[in-house]
């Protein structure tokens, strides 16, 4: 039989009576299938594997517990057969042939009626393959299928809207953390729901790469803030949200970093929970984290710092320990920044605390500032820092390959990725 010679189709079993004529482990397989796909599944075998015996106790299968017989084809729909004897295999396909029902021969693909394929279920998708009589290569294709839907490389979105008897179906909304801006930092998770997605509510800070990827009629509603200017207020944004669900769209808003580290994930997820929307959170890599991860800076480090604190530029300090074996990584802090060092350094934290600025974490144009807490603040105005950037404060400063090798001296630098080093006073 030639691949040519196959016409695909997918058959329904629910409620219909099928025969599986064998009690071993590709018997065994073949019965799960059946019965996930709802049919009335009866094993004819004179022995059978625990698992099918489990199942017959259970009432999951009628279990015949003897040799094959002619007329258990009798009002069958589907016949699969795995008795490892090709004599009998042979002779249950004949038979099914005689009746006109369609028989599975597990014993000899060429001269079998129907092939049984690879299968996935992704979402709500069913991947089947067949590869001309080849299991494992057949088996190979369907896992290299699935692992590309479930990871966003291949569209898994929707074309035609689930059938709800006339009524507007609710869509959902999923809060997708899109990590510091590098498309490769976003999880299989979150790319897989953005290649689903109707509707994108994105954010400046997110991958924006990956907006490029979206399919022509994918709708991108952009909401981005900055310091100090909000276009779209939250509440708008919420609205956006809710909004688009129940159109039935599938929504994500696709955030920088993780969404419910000082993002305003939890009150969109609250909103949306609020007016019957359901929502999906998916953590993203922070960039309270990351970015200085970017510059060879760990939040913690055995010897230098056991905890560290996260907070943004806006908020007061003097709650967090002012101790250079205490991390103190600061968001959106560059206008506050001076104050910030002020604060701290009032608190009681020493001048020549090692500080590291981290602009643009991950991606092409990184810049990496590093000075002490007495001196940040004139190196950024020096050399024009900007957001985005995560402002690093504490003794794990110096574990990073650009930090100088002595800050007592109150050397310091600029470093641009792949230039060479800046030495600035």
């Amino acid at each position: 039989m030639a691949i040519q010679d196959i016409y695909p189709t997918a058959l329904r079993l629910l409620g219909r009576p099928v025969l599986v004529v064998g009690g071993g482990p590709v018997a065994q397989r073949r019965a799960k299938g059946l019965l996930d796909a709802g049919a009335e599944v009866t094993v004819v075998s004179p022995v059978a594997t625990e698992i099918l015996r489990g199942q017959a106790t259970s009432g999951l299968l009628t279990w015949e517990q003897r040799e094959y017989r002619t007329s258990d084809l009798d009002g069958v729909w589907f016949v699969q057969t795995a008795t490892g004897t090709a004599a009998v295999d042979t002779q249950v396909a004949a038979d099914a042939e005689a009746q006109r029902i369609w028989c599975v021969n597990a014993s000899d693909h060429e001269a079998s009626a129907a092939w049984t394929p690879a299968v996935a279920v992704v979402d709500d998708v069913k991947i089947a393959i067949n590869a001309g009589g080849d299991p494992r290569r057949a088996m190979a294709l369907r896992n290299a299928v699935a692992t590309a839907l479930e990871t966003g490389d291949l569209p898994l979105r929707r074309h035609r809207k689930p059938d709800t008897d006339g009524k507007t179906p609710i869509g959902s909304v999923a809060l997708v953390g899109g990590g510091p801006g590098d498309s490769g930092l976003i999880t299989v998770r979150g790319r897989r729901l953005l290649g689903q997605a109707d509707v994108v509510v994105a954010d400046r800070l997110g991958p924006r790469e990956l907006l490029k990827e979206l399919a022509p009629d994918v709708r991108v509603i952009e909401v981005g803030k900055t310091p100090g200017h909000h276009p779209v207020p939250q509440l708008e944004i919420n609205r956006i949200l809710v909004d688009e669900a129940l159109k039935g769209n599938r929504v994500v808003r696709l955030k920088g970093g993780d969404p419910y580290v000082l993002g305003r994930g939890g009150e969109e997820a609250e909103f949306c929970r609020q007016n019957g929307v359901e929502v999906e959170v998916v953590s993203g890599v922070t960039s309270a984290i990351s970015v200085p991860a970017a510059a060879g800076i760990p939040v913690t480090h055995r010897g230098l710092a056991k905890g560290f604190s996260v907070v943004t530029g806006h908020e007061e300090l003097s709650e967090v320990p002012a101790r250079p074996d205490h991390t103190v990584v600061l968001l959106m802090g560059v206008a506050q920044l001076r104050d910030s060092a002020a604060e701290l350094a009032g608190s009681g934290l020493p001048l020549d605390t090692p500080v590291g600025i981290v602009e643009n974490g991950y991606l092409p144009d990184q810049r990496v500032t590093i000075g002490t807490l007495g001196t940040i603040a004139d190196q950024a105005e020096a050399v024009g820092v900007a957001n985005p950037a995560v402002i690093v404060i504490g003794d794990v400063v110096r574990v990073s390959p650009f930090a100088p090798q002595h800050f007592k001296t109150a050397d310091y630098s600029t470093i641009t990725p792949n230039r060479p080093r800046v030495r600035s006073n």
